[in-house]
């Protein structure tokens, strides 16, 4: 590889040959990398990790579409984004009812006990 560039927490990167070595924390969005005999070549990605040893750099990702058309690439990681926040709402909604739960359910245990 020529390069590949990518989303981290802290930031965008980018690795060149003879880069140190790495590991990093691949964010949803999009990555790019350019092969050495070809055209650069982009990928929306999921969240994922990113390790970088020696001449090899190896991703793990969720979720992955590779295409040309950056505008519709990007689309993907918005839709994700859009489709994760929901998720996430409704996670964070159903664990505060659980919560709520377990507090009123502990106390009415502790009233009976005191009775």
């Amino acid at each position: 590889m020529k390069k590949i560039c990518g989303e981290a927490p802290e930031g965008a990167y980018c690795l060149l040959p003879r880069h140190v070595d790495l590991v990093a924390v691949q964010v949803p969005g999009l990555l790019s990398y350019a092969p050495r005999d070809g055209a650069p070549q982009w990928v929306a990605v999921d969240e994922g990790v990113l390790v970088k040893r020696g001449d090899e750099v190896w991703i793990s990702v969720r979720d992955a579409t590779p295409g040309t058309d950056l505008e519709a690439l990007q689309e993907v990681v918005e839709e994700h984004f859009a489709k994760l926040n929901r998720r996430e709402r409704e996670a964070r909604a159903a664990a505060a009812r659980l919560e709520a739960d377990f507090v009123r359910r502990f106390l009415e245990m502790s009233e009976d006990v005191r009775t």
